[in-house]
């Protein structure tokens, strides 16, 4: 698949047992989550979601994912207390934080979110590529020229 010109090759990488690296997308509105999974899927990702901090972390139990995308501000848990449930859980697993600012828009909670483990923030909106490319950079996975 094209985004832009430049051509994403992610499905050819693979865990050892041959099933699709598996993300984790948290977050607690909808369309994010419908968007992130659509352009993740056709990748060649396999997406597990959850709506809180709460689901997050039983849904991370469950599937223990290569990556979890979540989001900052949310109800029942928020990202800040995900992201250190999922360090003292999972020292090593990447985490990548998202935030809109919400009504706290002034403050760089995703910088926080990456002095707590997370490889890296995204600020909402961003577009198809900006996802992409970080979670190509924290995964590793190969792009074609």
């Amino acid at each position: 698949m094209l985004i832009g010109s430049r051509p994403i090759e992610v499905g050819d990488r693979r865990k050892s047992t041959g099933n699709p690296l598996t993300i984790l997308v948290v977050d607690d509105d909808a369309m994010v989550v419908q968007t992130v999974v659509v352009l993740l899927e056709d990748h060649g990702f396999q997406v597990v979601t959850a709506v809180n901090g709460v689901d997050g972390f039983e849904q991370f139990k469950k599937t223990r994912p290569d990556l979890v995308l979540t989001d900052i501000f949310m109800p029942e848990d928020d990202g800040i207390g995900l992201i250190a449930k999922l360090r003292h859980e999972s020292p090593d697993l990447t985490i990548i934080a998202m935030s809109g600012g919400g009504r706290f828009a002034k403050g760089d909670f995703v910088t926080a979110a990456t002095k707590l483990g997370a490889k890296c923030g995204l600020w909402k909106p961003f577009d198809e590529l900006q996802l992409l490319d970080a979670v190509i950079s924290v995964l590793g996975v190969d792009r074609c020229p």
